[in-house]
């Protein structure tokens, strides 16, 4: 039994550097490309009877041309004199009140009290997180999410990020707390 042990274990290390070694059988060497013999190219018959026509190019469709383009033979109105003719102002128009509150859905509840920064870069109420809240100031109102808890002191109920304490407070940049109104939604 063991000389045929022997003979498997030489044939598959035989086959296994016939597959290592693929450049000393030949069997996977790249060879160079060589040119096209110009004798193997055949000149294309002429059935044209001997009479030859000029090639004629349409010119391209309109599937290259993008959404929106300003076709070649467009005229534009050069700024100066008012166009003649049309409305020349915009018609009055009755619309509903455009504040932030009329377009909203009603708040939940809302919270009136004093309001600090700290430069964390969120919103820290002692709601649970992902509360939109809508803060306003004297400066203006501004519209997060609840993303921390806090503030530590029980006389404060909301602790804002920096630029966004400044934007509703309306107040100098030495100011540290300011009273606000929060919408809770």
């Amino acid at each position: 039994m063991r000389p045929r042990t022997l003979v498997v274990g030489l044939a598959l290390t035989a086959s296994l550097a016939l597959v290592a070694l693929p450049g000393l059988t030949g069997s996977r060497a790249s060879r160079p490309s060589e040119p096209v013999p110009v004798g193997a190219l055949q000149p294309l018959p002429d059935s044209g009877g001997g009479s030859r026509h000029a090639i004629t190019v349409d010119g391209l469709d309109t599937a290259f041309v993008g959404e929106g383009a300003v076709p070649v033979d467009a005229t534009f109105i050069e700024p100066g004199d008012a166009p003649q003719g049309g409305p020349t102002t915009r018609p009055k128009v009755d619309q509903p009140d455009g504040s932030s509150r009329s377009v909203r859905k009603p708040e939940k509840y809302k919270l009136t009290g004093t309001a600090t920064f700290y430069t964390a870069g969120s919103t820290a109420m002692r709601l649970p997180r992902g509360t939109v809240v809508i803060i306003c100031g004297g400066g203006g109102c501004v519209e997060r999410v609840v993303n921390d808890y806090g503030p530590q002191k029980p006389s404060r109920i909301v602790d804002l990020y920096k630029p966004d304490f400044f934007k509703i407070c309306g107040c100098p940049s030495w100011s540290g707390t300011t009273e606000v109104t929060v919408y809770v939604y």
